[in-house]
Formats: C-alpha cells, structure tokens, sequence
C-alpha cells in the first residue's frame, strides 16, 4: 500500500486545519528526500542582495524552485546562469508560510548546455552568417528625434521608465506607444507587426524596441528569427533594450544600438533639453567673439589709412609698376626698331636682285632678244630658225625685223 493511500485510510474522516496539513506534507517530503540528485535547465535565476541565489529548474515537463545559500555559494566553479543545464545535489523543504516547496541545494555542477541556449546559439551563427548582424548595416541614431516609438507593453514598468525620462529630459520631444505583447506565444509575431506600422506609415524618427527584466524565456520572443529580421529590415533606426543589462536578445545584435535596459535607451535617443540650450549659447557667444575680433581688427586697419598713408602707399604699389612699364616700352620699341631694320635689308636685298634679274636691265647693257614674230617664241640657237625666216630683233628700245640668209 502507497503512502498516500495509508493517508487517505488513516485520515479520511479528519479535517485539517491549513497549518496541520501543511505540517503534514512538510514531514513527508523533507523526511522522504532528505537527499536528491536533479538535472535540470536553471531559469529565472534571481541573485539576491544578500548572496542567496534564486532560481528555477526545469525540463520539458516540469518545473521546481530552487535557492542556494550564500554558504554553499562559495564552492561554485562556474557563474549560475539562464540556460545553463545542471546537475544539483540537495534537499526538499516546504515553505509553509507559502503553501509551497523547493529545493534547498547543497552542491551544483554544471551538466552540460540547456536546450534553449543551444537553439538561440545555432540560430545567432546562422543569422549571422547571412549578414544580419554586421557592422555595416548599423545605422546612426538621429541628433534630435521629434518623435520617438516604443515597441513594447503598453502596462510595463518599461513604457512607464520611457515616459518618465523622455518628459524629464526633453519635453519638445513626442513618444508614439505602439502596443504589442512582449510575452508568449503571440509576441513575436506582434512585435514584427508593429515594427513594419512603424516603417510603413514613418510613425517615429527612432524606435526602442524591447521590455523589463525576465527569465530567459519571458524574453525568447525578442529571439525569434521573424524578429530579429524584422529589426534589420527596419529603415527606422531601432534601438534594442530587452531586459537588463546582463540580459540579451539576438534583436541586440541586429538592431543599430543596443541599450542595457529600456531607462538607458531612453536617456540614449532623447537629446538633454538643457544640453542642447547650452550648446546653442555657447555657439552663439562664440559666433559673437568671432564676429567683435573681425570688426575690431577691421576698425584697426581702417586707422591706420590717412590719406597721406594712403597716398604713400599707393605710391609705393605705383612706382614699380610704373618703372616695369618704363622697361617693357623701351624693350618694345628696341624690338621695333631691330625688326624695322632688318625688314629694310631684306626689301633692299630683294630689290636689288628684282633689278638683277630685269629683262630691260640686261637689254639696257647692250643685249638684244631675238624671237619669232609669228609664235613669239625666243631663239635660242640656230636650230630654231630657218633660211628665209623673218625674225625680229628686240635692242633695248624698239624692235628690228630682219629675214634669216643663214644659220650655223
């Protein structure tokens, strides 16, 4: 016969009080396991204040809390973390304040990857192996955003943080909520559509996409592949603000800026109202100093131009100019002069050859042409006549016919 079934004969008339029965199942579970070996996935796990640490282990099926005291914390070799699959040594204890049980570990080691880190690792090598995360598809936040989006739970203590500091920082700038479940199995296909409005109607300059703090799986949607691509296609610049700092979300890698939690990303894209005042009077006053210097030394320089200076150095500027001109007319006109000189002597030299070479200058020295009348072709030697053949003979003034008797 099983325990229960002995409870249930032994008791089946009694009525307990909550405290009775609680003191009851306590006795029975701590007295029953007062040592057990579990393997297990950690989630949830909460360092407290006090050096405890807090936290759940699961599997597929189930789900059991655990705490480890500060004591036995010491003789850890690894850092407990969300994911993290282990194997723990402890014992069972009720808390009966709380009608609930756990686990009270005494030693922890490590047992290998949990399954949901395992699926996020594969799925980051492979997004990133398409590009998704580079560098080079970053883009940077805008100076001063008019609007900015928040996607993310229109009743977080996230949206509430957002609201706080974008009034307390700049109130010129306008928040757009654009509401969307940021847990569960609806999230992530709210998230992307609320990204793709976002785009689709240019809602805000930049985006804070993200939530508060949660276990590892409260923020699985914010890994999910339709996700992440949705934050890379975004032509809005995205910054990703999922949980706490050492929380993280595969949109951290795609998105452009990555916030430790949604108060940082807050503080990021909204410019210091104050800061931004102080920057303009500062480049005013320099736009001033700058403009005072100039005028003042323009005022200085005009001083100094009396009109004797003036006259001086005009002057000054003239005389050079004037003795290069001095210089370049008296090259000019000596150049005139050579080349006037030199044309004479070629005319001269060519008249003297033109008169050279002047049929009536030779015929003026005694020479005569003779030529046929008929063709008017000249006769060079006999050959070119015939006996009875009327030639005429041309002296240097006027012209002889004679008749050929003979030619050798």
């Amino acid at each position: 016969m099983s325990v229960p079934q002995l409870f249930a004969q032994t008791f089946r008339d009694k009525t307990f009080s909550v405290s009775e029965l609680t003191g009851i199942i306590k006795e029975m579970l701590e007295g029953s396991f007062p040592f057990v070996h579990i393997e297990g996935e950690i989630s949830n796990c909460r360092p407290a204040s006090t050096g405890h640490l807090y936290f759940t282990l699961k599997d597929a099926g189930a789900a059991i809390s655990a705490v480890m005291f500060k004591g036995k914390m010491k003789s850890l070799t690894f850092a407990p973390a969300d994911g993290t699959l282990v194997r723990v040594k402890g014992s069972i204890s009720v808390y009966a304040l709380r009608g609930n049980y756990q686990i009270v570990v005494e030693s922890m080691e490590l047992a290998g990857t949990g399954n949901i880190l395992q699926m996020l690792e594969e799925r980051k090598r492979r997004l990133a192996a398409e590009g998704l995360f580079d560098s080079r598809r970053k883009r940077p936040l805008p100076f001063f955003p008019q609007t900015i989006g928040v996607v993310t739970s229109p009743t977080g203590a996230a949206l509430r943080d957002i609201l706080q500091i974008t009034r307390r920082r700049n109130p010129k700038v306008s928040v757009t909520v654009l509401p969307c479940a940021v847990q569960g199995s609806d999230a992530a296909q709210a998230i992307v559509r609320m990204i793709e409005t976002a785009n689709a109607y240019r809602l805000a300059d930049v985006l804070i996409v993200g939530r508060g703090g949660g276990s590892l799986e409260d923020l699985l949607p914010f890994s999910e592949e339709s996700v992440v691509r949705a934050v890379a296609a975004s032509e809005i610049p995205i910054v990703s603000a999922v949980g706490h700092e050492i929380d993280w979300a595969l949109s951290d890698f795609a998105a452009d800026v990555r916030a430790p939690t949604p108060s940082a990303a807050a503080e990021l894209v909204t410019p210091l109202l104050t800061d931004l005042y102080a920057g303009i009077d500062r480049i005013k006053r320099d736009v001033y100093h700058t403009v005072e210097t100039r005028l003042e030394r323009m005022r200085l320089l005009v001083r100094s131009f009396t009109p004797e200076s003036l006259e001086l150095r005009f002057r000054t500027i003239e005389q050079p100019l004037l003795a290069d001109f001095d210089d370049a007319k008296e090259a000019l006109l000596g150049n005139m002069q050579c080349k006037c000189d030199e044309l004479r002597r070629r005319i001269t030299a060519a008249v003297r050859d033109l008169e050279g070479a002047n049929p009536s200058a030779i015929l003026a020295r005694g020479y005569s042409m003779v030529r046929n009348p008929h063709t008017g072709a000249v006769v060079r030697s006999p050959a070119d006549t015939a006996i009875g053949q009327t030639l005429e003979i041309i002296p240097a003034s006027g012209r002889i016919t004679v008749s050929v008797t003979g030619a050798e």
